[in-house]
């Protein structure tokens, strides 16, 4: 699963190797505002990307489960929520993932969670531990292959996924005490074959 730690860090490497190799762009960088979020948009000619702590969880197309409460960052002030868009005319990804905590056991959430995702398509489980993410960006692949599980199947996080590899939905839930962590998070992947995002 793409965590919020993940995505921004590996926005902030393709936006300094970008930097690096642009003359011709330019970069905006809101490093903290006045409730601590980071945010970097760069433009250039070639494409842009643009990162952002504040994740709008409507932008993942999931309800929020009830009385879920976003998770704080942690104390090294690492964000649970980031929004993360790369374009180019040769590939684009979009993620979107926010992480949340229940005071609810993870099967109520699970099955609040199956119910959103069918309005997507076929709703599969997997199970494994909490990793990070599976992306296949390819300007030459064709990701349309509907999404499947991934690793050995043990584990304590419990993923439903539904869509194809490069427009899917994830719910990733995890056990924590006598409640849950949980996180949701959409992905959309475009190569050159597939056209814009």
């Amino acid at each position: 699963m793409l965590s919020p730690k993940h995505a921004k860090t590996l926005m902030v490497v393709v936006a300094w190797m970008i930097s690096m190799t642009l003359p011709a762009c330019t970069i905006s960088v809101k490093d903290h505002d006045k409730d601590g979020n980071s945010k970097v948009d760069i433009d250039t000619p070639l494409g842009g990307i643009h990162v952002d702590e504040q994740a709008d969880v409507r932008d993942v197309g999931l309800d929020v489960y009830p009385g879920a409460r976003v998770k704080p960052k942690s104390n090294d002030g690492e964000s649970k929520s980031a929004n993360v868009n790369i374009s180019s005319g040769l590939f684009g990804l979009k993620v979107v993932a926010v992480e949340y905590e229940s005071a609810d056991a993870p099967q109520k959430v699970l099955t609040f969670y199956r119910a959103q995702l069918k309005k997507y398509g076929t709703v599969i489980e997997c199970h494994g531990e909490r990793k990070g993410p599976d992306l296949n960006v390819s300007p030459e692949k064709d990701n349309a292959r509907p999404v499947s599980c991934d690793g050995d199947g043990h584990g304590n996080v419990t993923e439903l996924k539904t869509g194809t590899e490069d427009d899917q939905h994830v719910v990733s839930v995890e056990p924590e005490g006598n409640g849950s962590d949980f996180a949701l998070v959409y992905i959309r992947t475009r190569g050159k074959k597939q056209g814009s995002i």
